[in-house]
């Protein structure tokens, strides 16, 4: 069985250590004057190194040629594995037992923020008081977990993301000794992915060298990661900075035929966001928004509804002058391919369309409930307050284009817009038609209508009132009699169309 090269290629001497010389230049000139700490503390990211520099430290301290063979007095402690009290009072006696054949006995604990409050108390007590051949080296990635009576009593290291640039180096430098042919844009596309630590870097390498006995090229390692091409990451910021919400949806459609996962695409635009952040300023609170995507319950919905909104504001953050006022093709079949129904459904029929234009509701005003999840019985009437019947009814149609279940909901609303506070309020008379409106998804698809429609960020919100009921109106008498007695409603005909 080969040998991984991130263990091959492993440092073995502190003036091989790479990225971290603020730390092995310290430590080396201490070894040299024999001034040796009791307690060494190695803080930082996961891959930067500190296992390995605690092991080199160990021998180093001890004289010893470095050797990934077990030395009797350098001990390595999983403090994730051996965390209870139990086994700290085991290390205790132990320290008292003097080295076999070297000058310290040296205790390595990787992982030590997983020890308990108790194992803590009894590592403390050894601290304090060590015996004068005892070097204790901690390693932790989380260092604002450990007490600060055990900091106080160690000498800290923090470790720290090492330069893309150094990083791509050493791997340039492994690839040429093992063989692998590798284009310089694959390598930065690998360094870029391991964040900075060495190991994840090499790893990446040596699993990427396994693909093609070609060159390996950026694509091939985009393909392999299920990464998006740069390019393509590159267009939708141009995309995002110049407002073109069409060719962006087009874009976002084409990643994700490509089977890129909504949490690797924001996680890639997100590094290109930060690179160019402090020339366009706005972009600041779009890469805050994109910090929801990977925990939403829909993550690609969110992603698309994030971007596509910021995308129709324009370049500064504002309405685009030159947006429409209705819903553009290319988020309707974003929406659409969102909201398709699955092979086990059944759509609803389509609805037939009205001959004449539906009537403008009588001014009544509306009052909101303070809490929407109850019936607000003091709530007498209701009214489209700043917006027209023919907004409404373009809102209704752009809906039915898309989901017709949803629009024969929305047929049972009355709209409140609050235009100070940019808010529409859709009042139900019953609650089975308000449920249905309340799912995330729906919601969604009404608030991407009517942000197009108002040229502005919209929010939809529901509420309850029994007299949301849109007016009824018909030249037979016998049906407006009807309708004065039911209170309202709606006028079906016997073939089933309304």
């Amino acid at each position: 069985m080969g040998q991984a090269l991130y263990r091959k290629y492993r440092s073995r001497s502190l003036a091989e250590v790479i990225g971290q010389e603020h730390i092995t230049e310290t430590l080396g000139n201490a070894i040299k004057s024999g001034r040796i700490s009791h307690a060494y503390l190695f803080t930082g990211p996961r891959g930067t190194g500190k296992t390995s520099v605690a092991r080199i430290l160990a021998h180093e301290i001890n004289k010893l040629p470095y050797s990934d063979k077990t030395q009797l007095d350098i001990i390595e402690i999983d403090a994730a594995s051996n965390r209870r009290i139990d086994d700290i009072r085991e290390l205790r006696e132990k320290v008292h037992i003097a080295p076999v054949n070297a000058p310290y006995k040296v205790y390595i604990i990787d992982e030590v923020h997983m020890l308990t409050g108790e194992s803590f108390n009894a590592l403390l007590k050894t601290l304090e008081e060590p015996p004068e051949h005892v070097v204790f080296i901690l390693a932790t990635t989380e260092s604002h977990k450990l007490p600060a009576t055990i900091i106080s009593r160690t000498q800290r290291f923090a470790f720290r993301l090492v330069d893309r640039a150094k990083v791509i180096g050493h791997l340039k430098n492994i690839a040429q000794k093992e063989g692998i042919k590798i284009t310089d844009d694959a390598l930065q596309i690998i360094a870029e992915h391991g964040g900075g630590s060495f190991r994840d870097s090499i790893s990446l390498l040596d699993q990427i060298s396994n693909i093609t006995d070609d060159d390996i090229t950026a694509q091939s390692i985009e393909q392999a990661l299920g990464l998006a091409a740069n390019s393509a990451v590159q267009s939708v910021l141009n995309c995002l900075l110049t407002g073109d919400h069409l060719t962006l949806g087009q874009i976002l459609d084409d990643i994700d035929a490509q089977g890129v996962a909504p949490a690797a695409f924001v996680n890639q635009l997100s590094k290109q966001i930060t690179n160019q952040a402090t020339s366009h300023p706005q972009l600041y609170d779009l890469l805050d928004k994109l910090l929801d995507v990977p925990r939403a319950y829909n993550p690609r919905l969110k992603m698309l509804a994030i971007l596509l909104s910021f995308a129709a504001q324009g370049k500064q953050g504002k309405p685009a002058k030159t947006m429409a006022t209705q819903v553009t093709p290319a988020v309707l079949q974003t929406i659409e391919k969102i909201e398709k129904p699955k092979a086990n459904e059944t759509p609803q029929p389509a609805q037939a369309e009205p001959d004449q234009k539906r009537p403008t509701a009588p001014q009544i005003k509306l009052t909101s409930d303070k809490n929407n999840n109850q019936r607000d019985a003091t709530a007498k009437t209701i009214k489209l307050d700043d917006i027209t019947a023919e907004q409404w009814q373009q809102i209704t149609d752009a809906v039915k284009k898309v989901n017709i279940p949803l629009h024969s909901v929305l047929k049972h609303a009355v709209p409140l817009f609050d235009a100070q506070n940019q808010k529409l309020t859709l009042a139900f008379k019953w609650q089975l038609h308000r449920k249905k409106l309340d799912d995330v998804k729906q919601k969604m698809v009404i608030s991407q209508i009517v942000t197009e429609i108002f040229n502005g960020d919209i929010e939809v919100t529901t509420s309850l009132n029994k007299e949301a009921s849109m007016p009824i109106t018909s030249d037979d008498p016998t049906v407006m009699s009807v309708a004065d007695i039911m209170g309202g409603g709606e006028i079906v005909n016997l073939d089933g169309n309304s």
